[in-house]
């Protein structure tokens, strides 16, 4: 069973990339399953920091096979820039090394300004995308009127005329509402020559996969976003377009349960959002600052892909603790432990109470979710500088307290904390002590 599936347990950027960067020295195959260029994975390596936003972290791995799975939505023009900044910074991109999935749906200029004009005209009740044209990419292709990256191996006429045709049909749609539509020919014509060159790396991931699989490899499954923002899972509408659990790990990439060990799932030490929607533990002042950063930082809490400060909050116990349940994690890592260095005093929300009752797991409504008070249990912080421990016995004694008690109120063991953006800023070995 050589599959490890690794989850985000909350919002989003809970810092996987780093996590499968270093999993994926003992890897053979990373593959990516869900999502497209609204997700942005962060990796920092001796000082040069690496921003992922299509492409698997396993390729900062010159051994590592990196697959863009049939689960994920491609925008052809970015993926080729992508490609070129990765290559400037001296990491080797060829088909042998990436591998695009043939049944992966193509983000096309229409579905960029259709999200624009989505979130214009939801006014104050908009979701909060990153108008990559993620959600209007999903629409069409479970409305069976997408268009797949395997269309690109089609005679170039064909492929301009499938596109045209979608940026006709949003034309009618974007007039209606008043917003500016697209030149046809001049939105498609990057996209042809981004067809061209993207022609040699598309391939049948599902068989690669399988084939891989069946001779032993070891596959690391890397998510997208967070469990929060599932389609079926999230606090919906405030929510992504595709799956980020462990079940989407499995539509997403054509393969079967029993090859699964693993499912690992990541999260901060503190919550974090962005976008719409509720976030009962969220703080403003201080603390909030202080889990933030100035931004002057790539470890700070502004987003890879957006730019956009994150909101900030204790840590959401009942919120995490679902996203265990959902998963069916095998275990916890978590994340950023460094960042609460400084604080005097942390919390927990182990509990809700909504409506004067307590409750341990999320409500169904965001209008339940919304009344939801935290309850919480505090806890001692610690002044020290940890981002220099590398054992959990260096850890100050607060510390340990604060990944002890996690990891019993989930009811799941913590193996691993980073204390750090670089690739060796970890604590290993954690579950043997807490």
């Amino acid at each position: 069973m050589p599959v490890t599936i690794l989850i985000g347990a909350q919002w989003g950027d809970e810092g996987k990339g780093r996590v499968v960067d270093w999993m994926a020295s003992s890897a053979d195959i990373v593959a990516r399953f869900a999502g497209g260029d609204n997700a942005g994975h962060t990796v920092a390596l001796d000082k040069d920091v690496y921003k992922l936003h299509h492409i698997p972290s396993g390729i900062l791995h010159e051994n590592v096979v990196s697959i863009m799975g049939n689960g994920m939505v491609v925008n052809p023009v970015n993926l080729l820039r992508e490609m070129d900044l990765l290559r400037e910074q001296g990491v080797e991109i060829r088909p042998e090394r990436l591998i695009l999935s043939s049944r992966a749906h193509i983000i096309t200029p229409a579905h960029i300004a259709l999200d624009e004009a989505r979130e214009v005209s939801l006014g104050d009740a908009k979701i909060g995308t990153t108008l990559r044209g993620i959600g209007p990419a999903y629409l069409d292709k479970t409305g069976r009127s997408g268009i797949r990256t395997g269309d690109m191996l089609l005679d170039i006429e064909t492929f301009a005329e499938r596109l045209t045709d979608g940026i006709e049909a949003a034309n009618e749609v974007l007039a209606q509402q008043g917003m500016e539509t697209l030149n046809p020919a001049e939105a498609a014509e990057s996209y042809l020559e981004a067809a061209l060159k993207l022609r040699p790396f598309i391939k049948d991931a599902s068989t690669y996969l399988y084939q891989a699989l069946r001779a032993g490899k070891n596959v690391i499954c890397e998510g997208a976003q967070g469990t929060l923002l599932d389609i079926d899972h999230g606090s919906y509408p405030y929510v992504t377009s595709s799956s980020p659990t462990a079940g989407g790990a499995l539509t997403g990439l054509g393969i079967g349960p029993l090859f699964v060990e693993r499912v690992l799932g990541v999260a901060k030490a503190f919550s974090t959002r962005v976008g719409g929607g509720p976030m009962p533990t969220e703080l403003d002042g201080t603390v909030a600052q202080h889990l933030r950063g100035s931004g002057a930082n790539f470890w700070d809490e502004f987003g890879t892909t957006t730019g956009r400060p994150r909101r900030c909050g204790w840590l959401d116990i009942v919120m995490l603790r679902y996203g265990v349940s959902v998963n069916g994690l095998s275990e916890l890592m978590l994340t950023k432990m460094d960042v609460l260095s400084g604080l005097d005093e942390l919390k927990l929300a182990v509990a809700y109470e909504i409506d004067g009752e307590r409750s341990e797991y999320p409500p169904v409504t965001n209008e339940q979710l919304d009344r939801a008070v935290p309850i919480y249990e505090c806890l001692s912080g610690w002044r020290e500088d940890i981002s220099g421990c590398r054992s959990f016995d260096e850890l100050p004694a607060a510390a340990r307290r604060y990944i002890a008690r996690v990891s019993e109120l989930c009811e799941i063991p913590i193996n691993t904390v980073s204390v750090g953006p670089e690739r060796e800023q970890l604590v290993a070995n954690v579950v043997k002590q807490v």
